[in-house]
């Protein structure tokens, strides 16, 4: 028997949907406000008002804060933690076109969708009347919702827990995962001063179906890493009426970008599961302003998926790119030039661009041994002033601007390209049964979804890797130390605009399940997600697993 819960967990969804709280807004704050409110209004915080928190996010630029809830159960004296994790930011409604102002009133959007011409599956599901849409109702206040849900029934029914559920209703989870890294320190005192035992966390993220005849539903043990390879490529200036008397750095990266973009062979496999190709999430030069002149440098950056590899592995394939990359550049520069002078009766010479290309932690101690402490103080100072002109600037452009001003102390200024990390880290956690917890979670989970399997009218499949990033990564250090190291000497603003935060991560160190709502299209205007099984079958998934993990 399932516990009913599909009312309260839609109304709850509504409620947060209609709280616009798009990352880097105020509505992150009264989305906040508003599930602060709610867990508020339950007797059992009265009674123990210490154990709710708004915290307001560290060392942030903009004011927004997270939300956590914890429940101790009476059934026991155990000390046991579950920790449940969901985002209650989203991203902008600017692909909403004319409907941006309805983007978060479920109701109106639904009856102006029927009067779009959609995709058939579009519109199949409008009219069957199974799914909600609206921006954030996917990815993910509906999972946030059913975490309110679950909380507030412990919190009714604490002989029902042998141990501590925690809730974290975390902002910033769409930009640079402020909302966690924050949150990492309030649950870091609770363990010291509850002397708690975290045994696994639970992330409410969405999923969605792999294909177009996909009709399985989803819960991920682990999840996948990320790292975002930065490529700042400098070419040489000239006149566009002599344009090969330089090297044009947008050729390179858009060299680059056909080298790396979509590409399998750059898919990471573990397993028996396969991540989804690279993909350029931006590729622009550098100037500041037109003129008939070539720019100076470009820049490119991409998306990489890891189920295995460390960050050292990942920028040493980026590098292994640029210098391919590089070679089909000079080599195609050359046979045009060569052809133009064939076509224009000019003598034909052989252009004299080489291509160099380092990591980050290789150009930095090349200035380093060449200029010594100076370079060094320098670029601390450079980094520290910029940040102080410019507090709300954002994390990628800072670290560029980092290396574009390192390369200003470059003695050899010809062309090159420096590959370097310039974003947020996330951890890949695998969870195979290694470890008793591992093995517990696996367990609880199989558990779980048999029991409610009978109660679907779709199959409930188990996979390893939860395939879109999600704060469940900061839940788990995930690599081994020299992965760190080798992220940390390849992070530009590494101690500076950011620093994983190791110490906080060990201190939880748990194996992670996204058990989570289900729909389509996250992110685009017909977002939407599936009620039954986001609204029911999902919170009943999840109070099996916390049951069975404290058991």
């Amino acid at each position: 028997m399932l516990l009913p819960c599909f009312k309260e967990v839609k109304e709850l969804t509504v409620e947060l949907v209609k709280t616009p709280s798009v990352v880097r807004t105020s509505g992150e704050a009264e989305c906040a406000r508003r599930i602060y409110g709610f867990y508020s209004g339950l007797e059992y915080f009265r009674q123990h008002p210490a154990q709710l928190i708004l915290q307001r996010t560290v060392e942030d630029d903009i004011e927004r804060f997270n939300v956590l809830a914890m429940v101790r159960g009476t059934q026991g004296d155990s000390r046991r933690a579950v920790i449940l994790l969901g985002h209650i930011d989203t991203v902008g409604v600017e692909d909403f076109g004319s409907l941006r102002e309805h983007a978060w009133d479920p109701e109106t959007l639904e009856g102006l969708l029927r009067q779009m011409d959609l995709r058939e599956e579009v519109q199949r599901d409008l009219d069957s009347g199974e799914y909600l849409f609206g921006r954030g109702a996917l990815d993910m206040k509906s999972g946030v919702a059913g975490q309110m849900w679950l909380v507030r029934y412990f919190a009714e029914h604490p002989e029902e827990l042998n141990g501590c559920l925690i809730a974290i209703a975390e902002c910033d989870e769409e930009d640079n995962s402020r909302g966690i890294i924050s949150a990492l320190k309030v649950l870091k005192q609770w363990k010291e001063e509850h002397g708690l035992e975290y045994i696994a966390a639970i992330n409410a993220d969405y999923s969605t179906p792999y294909h177009e005849l996909d009709d399985n539903r989803y819960v991920y043990c682990g999840t996948i890493g990320k790292l975002l390879p930065t490529f700042y490529v400098v070419g040489r200036e000239t006149h566009a009426g002599q344009p090969f008397g330089g090297l044009n750095p947008n050729l390179v990266t858009a060299e680059l970008t056909r080298l790396i973009e979509l590409d399998p062979a750059l898919c990471d496999e573990a397993q028996g599961e396969v991540t989804m190709p690279p993909t350029c999430l931006k590729q622009a030069d550098l100037k500041g302003a037109y003129d008939v002149q070539t720019p100076l440098a470009a820049y490119a950056y991409y998306n990489v998926f890891m189920h295995s590899l460390g960050p050292g592995e990942v920028l040493e394939r980026m590098k292994e790119k640029a210098v391919t990359a590089f070679e089909n550049v000079i080599a195609h520069v050359n046979a045009c030039y060569k052809a133009y002078c064939q076509r224009s009766g000019h003598p034909y010479t052989r252009l004299p661009w080489k291509g160099r290309v380092y990591t980050w932690a290789e150009f930095y101690r090349e200035l380093l041994q060449h200029h010594g402490e100076g370079f060094e103080q320098h670029l601390k100072q450079f980094t520290l002033k910029l940040q102080q002109s410019r507090p709300a600037l954002d994390l990628r452009e800072l670290n560029l601007r980092i290396v574009e001003e390192a390369w200003q102390w470059a003695p050899d200024q010809n062309p090159a390209i420096i590959v370097f990390n310039s974003s947020t880290y996330f951890s890949r956690v695998e969870v195979t049964g290694r470890t008793p917890y591992e093995k517990k979670l696996l367990e609880s989970v199989k558990a779980a979804v048999a029991e409610v399997q009978e109660h679907s009218d779709r199959p409930i499949v188990t996979k390893m890797f939860y395939p879109y990033i999600s704060d469940a990564s900061f839940m788990s250090l995930g690599g081994e130390q020299q992965e760190l190291e080798e992220l940390a000497e390849n992070t530009p603003a590494w101690g500076s605009g950011y620093t994983h935060p190791v110490d906080d991560i060990a201190a939880i160190n748990v194996p992670v399940v996204n058990i989570g709502s289900f729909g389509k299209d996250g992110h685009k205007l017909t977002e939407r997600v599936h009620m039954r099984h986001t609204f029911e079958i999902v919170p009943n998934i999840t109070y099996r697993t916390v049951k069975r993990l404290l058991d």
